[in-house]
């Protein structure tokens, strides 16, 4: 019986042989022997084994699935299959509609047409197109500086108010001063 190293099997496979190991330490693949020396020895049965893991790893199943099939014979259930089949499915679906976003973005930026950037006078607009007055946002600062001082900072900048004016919101939302 032919038997090799777990350096030369896990190159076989384009592992690392820490890998291997690991997959001894789970169970998954333990040697067929050791060397006089102490090494792992794998013989063709070990070959084919790590043949069939890779398989269901490409496949998508866990350490533990895969554990779980060996040690019952071999072959996958067909629950375990189906719900493999949904997951991937699903995984395509979010990728497809992540790719759908990433498309109408590249078409908005080559025909030069970039979406309105947030800047204060958009945010002014929104809020009072969603009913809330003066006093309302300035109770809306408030509370933001309040509960959130940082968070509001870095919210003011991004909407591209000059630093001063931030400075002079930021006192105004804490009843020091007048409004900027």
């Amino acid at each position: 019986m032919k038997t090799c190293s777990i350096s030369k099997l896990a190159r076989a496979f384009g592992l690392s042989r820490s890998t291997l190991l690991y997959y001894d330490r789970l169970g998954l693949l333990p040697p067929s022997g050791r060397t006089g020396s102490g090494y792992r020895c794998y013989t063709d049965k070990d070959h084919r084994r790590l043949e069939r893991i890779c398989h269901f790893r490409e496949a998508g199943l866990t350490l533990k699935e895969i554990r779980a099939v060996l040690s019952s014979g071999g072959k996958p259930g067909a629950r375990l299959v189906e719900r493999r089949m949904r997951e991937t499915a699903a995984s395509i679906l979010g990728l497809r509609n992540q790719q759908r976003l990433l498309a109408g973005m590249l078409r908005r930026i080559a025909s030069g047409k970039l979406p309105r950037a947030v800047d204060k006078q958009l945010w002014v607009e929104m809020l009072q197109a969603a009913g809330m007055d003066e006093n309302g946002r300035k109770q809306w600062h408030v509370e933001f500086e309040r509960r959130a001082p940082e968070g509001h900072d870095e919210f003011l900048v991004s909407l591209g108010i000059p630093p001063e004016e931030v400075a002079a919101i930021r006192r105004w939302s804490r009843g020091e001063g007048s409004e900027a």
